[in-house]
């Protein structure tokens, strides 16, 4: 029998309280019970989550937690700015890991991309680019860290993945992050990974065009796969090929295949044809990834856009966003991410919509994390 998730609001609670006993007027689980809440209703600021929480009565509140008048603004913007934000990751990550355990599939894919939070970068917040580990299957962000104004993303991702399951799993990212380090610790830790390939590993990126240039050779394993797609006003047509030729000849750790993608894009107004051909690199070996199941894992990847990126900037306004004191920025990303999920989890599609249904019927989004309103 597989395990039970646990309820969000446990999680909550565990939360470390860095206030003073002295000075706290509501529970730190109850303020955040709040602002899930409020996230689920669609309200995407703290100072709206402050109005959230007095417009829907004492019985509420009190669900919440809450044995006063809940929170105004300024105490949220305080225990946003100051509260651990890497504690606050951890525990809403091994949450989002027990929903994922809680409905487990075989190989299952991680993506990691990054993103900007470009409100609050242009207001001069620090570490305002974060990276993320999202499980595109049930939409889940599994972990993410904010990537240091004068470093890149390389040494977060070698970070960020020792919070995460890797085996058993297959991690999906895009060129910058194709690195020798990452690739070792993939599968040191009984992970594969898809990783595309660019200019910045050049010996790698030749040989793979080379491959794909030629006819195959004796011995060699190659598979084919094409999709078709239209819509949004393009018709998209993709490509991939696989090929095992370079297994023996590469020393890239856990190499087993390379690929080529060719996409051609058309737009139906103008006629306008687009084509862009990229390469890639996998741990995985033929009789466990051929091109379909390879191209699917690469529109995984590309999924994280859709499912993650899009909704926290069109749904929840994430880049007109200009909170940049301490950890409000990041906590504000957590938010949202723990919101998306939540939502996905249960089945919402339409995030848009589901917000309209939380703030129609508050009583749901409390119950998604776990308090259930007594009559």
């Amino acid at each position: 029998m597989l395990p039970q998730p646990r309820p969000l609001i446990e999680v909550l609670a565990e939360i470390p309280d860095f206030r003073h006993p002295r000075g706290q007027r509501h529970p730190l689980a109850a303020i955040f019970a709040l602002a899930c809440s409020a996230m689920l209703c669609g309200y995407r600021s703290y100072t709206a989550m402050a109005e959230w929480g007095r417009n829907y009565g004492v019985h509420l509140t009190r669900a919440l937690g809450f044995t006063r008048r809940p929170p105004c603004a300024a105490t949220l913007h305080t225990v946003f700015r100051r509260v651990d934000r890497d504690v606050l990751e951890a525990k809403v990550g091994a949450w989002a890991e027990g929903l994922l355990a809680g409905t487990p599939a075989p190989a299952e894919a991680m993506a990691v991309d990054g993103k900007t939070l470009r409100g609050s970068k242009k207001q001069g917040a620090p570490a305002a680019h974060l990276l993320s580990v999202l499980a595109p299957r049930l939409g889940l962000t599994l972990a993410q860290q904010a990537v240091a104004d004068k470093t890149n993303e390389i040494p977060v991702a070698l970070e960020l993945l020792r919070h995460v399951i890797l085996e058993g799993r297959v991690v999906t990212m895009d060129a910058l992050l194709t690195q020798r380090s990452i690739a070792q610790q993939i599968v040191d830790a009984g992970g594969d990974y898809v990783m595309m390939v660019k200019d910045n590993q050049p010996r790698l990126h030749e040989d793979i065009t080379t491959v794909f240039a030629l006819a195959p050779v004796a011995g060699e394993t190659r598979t084919v796969a094409e999709t078709v797609d239209g819509g949004h006003g393009r018709i998209e047509q993709r490509r991939l090929q696989t090929s095992d030729v370079l297994v023996g000849y590469s020393d890239w750790p856990g190499l087993a295949q390379v690929f080529q993608v060719e996409r051609y894009v058309i737009l139906k107004k103008t006629g306008e044809v687009r084509e862009e051909v990229v390469a890639g690199v996998t741990s995985l070996p033929p009789a466990g990834a051929d091109a379909p199941r390879l191209l699917a894992l690469i529109r995984g990847q590309w999924l994280i856009e859709n499912q993650s990126h899009w909704v926290r900037d069109v749904t929840f306004d994430e880049d007109r966003s200009q909170v940049r004191c301490g950890n409000i920025p990041q906590v504000m990303a957590t938010l949202r991410n723990t919101a998306i999920g939540l939502m996905r989890q249960a089945g919402y599609t339409n995030i848009a919509a589901a917000c309209r249904r939380f703030a129609a019927q508050p009583a749901l989004a409390l119950k998604l994390i776990g308090i259930e309103l007594e009559n």
